[in-house]
């Protein structure tokens, strides 16, 4: 399995591989899907809070680089989390992800934009 990983870490973002679940994939014709839900790790920041599982923002579809001919888009499912406490919903704040990944600065900055969704 960590062959795969590996891989897909030459082919992906790293960050996409390391914070998000390959789910499916679907590919028609020269378009191929892929389809990634974050895992279910709540944030380091918020460790003092009682988080439960609040769902997932709505998906955000990214054209990423051609695969193999393909056109290849990187389809997108952030989660979130409800503070039982305050009844605020909680989400990853990607720019502190971005200081200690490989992620690049413009794809945290859009996270963060879509943070705001």
């Amino acid at each position: 399995m960590d062959n795969y990983v590996d891989l897909l870490k030459l082919i992906l973002p790293e960050f996409l591989i390391n914070h998000f679940d390959l789910v499916n994939t679907t590919k028609n014709g020269e378009v191929m899907h892929l389809y990634f839900e974050e895992r279910n790790v709540m944030p380091k920041e918020e460790a003092s809070r009682v988080l439960t599982v609040h769902g997932f923002h709505k998906q955000v579809t990214i054209q990423d680089f051609p695969l193999r001919g393909n056109t290849a888009y990187l389809n997108v499912k952030r989660r979130r989390w409800l503070d039982k406490t305050t009844k605020q919903v909680v989400q990853r704040d990607w720019s502190l992800v971005a200081q200690g990944t490989r992620m690049t600065t413009e794809f945290a900055a859009f996270l963060k934009e879509i943070s705001q969704y």
